[in-house]
């Protein structure tokens, strides 16, 4: 496995795994002792990089990667998020972010039991918290690496300025939010703030939520705990008018001799060399195909390609609802 590093050195595999699906987001909760498996396997195939966050369950997810990575824990880095208000006993969540200092060392002192572990390799705002300057945040984060129970201080869906701010107090390693030929918003300017500030950027949904694995048509069928139900990308009449990106992927797949959700995969990872996407899946056979994308090369006649196809091509629908827009800074 080929490995990338982002911020302050931090050296993870090119591909990642995002463990939200596993337990929450997609349906219903995958079987454990499967995961298990599957996370395992994806150790042996060279992945190192496994996202979780104490909102996905809530707190399911850390326990089962924190299960899983147990034994394999000085081979991998493990990356969680705070900054939900949920409660500790019942993973009620309180509707709003929290992202006060005393919180956040509190969910740091949690995460480590679930995780199982007695450092945090990377651990995110989960999103900004318009209620506590990002000053006091970063400032809560860089004790917690002070005291060696975290190592590394990302942010999840920040601005720029944000992203400026929390750096200036405590390096930011990475940061982490929606990226892919699906929504490919961080182009406006995130990027290049990224760039300037040597700090990596992790994204997730690199295939669209699905979309751009060819596999998601107008016709799907999502269970109804399925995040996709509400999200306006996601209406039939957006996957039916969205259509034409896939058939773009497809096209440059069939060329390559790949998959639509290898071409994706690849186009992300030839967009910067410290950007590092987490796809997420439940399947053995979906991790295999994933990690392919590693090998497969596009170049720049092949990307310029790509972008003149696309050009013309206007996506249908906004990329989350109304109301978990409101709680990005892009």
């Amino acid at each position: 496995m080929k490995t990338r590093k982002l911020g302050q050195g931090l050296e993870v595999s090119a591909l990642g795994l995002g463990c939200m699906g596993m337990s929450s987001a997609y349906g219903l909760a995958a079987d454990k002792r499967e995961m298990i498996a599957l996370i395992r396997t994806a150790v042996e195939r060279g992945v190192t990089h496994f996202d979780t966050a104490e909102a996905y369950g809530p707190f399911v997810n850390e326990e089962l990667v924190g299960e899983a990575l147990a034994p394999l824990r000085d081979q991998v880095v493990i990356a969680t998020k705070f900054g939900f208000d949920i409660d500790p006993a019942t993973g009620a969540r309180g509707g709003g972010t929290n992202s006060r200092p005393e919180h956040i060392k509190a969910v740091a002192e949690a995460s480590l039991k679930r995780l199982r572990t007695d450092r945090v390799d990377l651990f995110y705002q989960h999103r900004v918290d318009p209620a506590v300057p990002i000053e006091e945040v970063a400032g809560a984060v860089k004790e917690l690496i002070a005291e060696g129970k975290v190592k590394h201080f990302g942010l999840s869906e920040a601005g720029v300025q944000t992203i400026r701010r929390a750096h200036a107090v405590q390096a930011v390693t990475a940061v982490q939010s929606e990226y892919s030929l699906f929504w490919r918003g961080p182009e406006d300017e995130l990027l290049s703030v990224l760039q300037e500030l040597q700090i990596g950027f992790v994204p997730f949904s690199p295939l669209g939520a699905g979309f751009l694995t060819g596999r998601i048509d107008e016709h799907t069928r999502f269970d109804a705990t399925d995040f996709r139900t509400v999200v306006p990308r996601f209406s039939a009449a957006s996957r039916r008018a969205n259509m034409a990106l896939v058939d773009v992927v497809k096209t440059v797949a069939s060329e390559k001799g790949a998959t639509p959700a290898q071409v994706a995969l690849a186009w992300l990872l030839a967009q910067k060399p410290w950007i590092a996407p987490i796809p997420g899946t439940t399947k053995l056979h979906r991790l295999e195909e994933n990690l392919g994308a590693v090998e497969l090369v596009l170049d720049a006649q092949d990307l310029a390609r790509i972008d003149q196809q696309l050009a013309d091509i206007h996506l249908s629908g906004e990329r989350l609802p109304e109301a978990a827009l409101k709680m990005t800074g892009l």
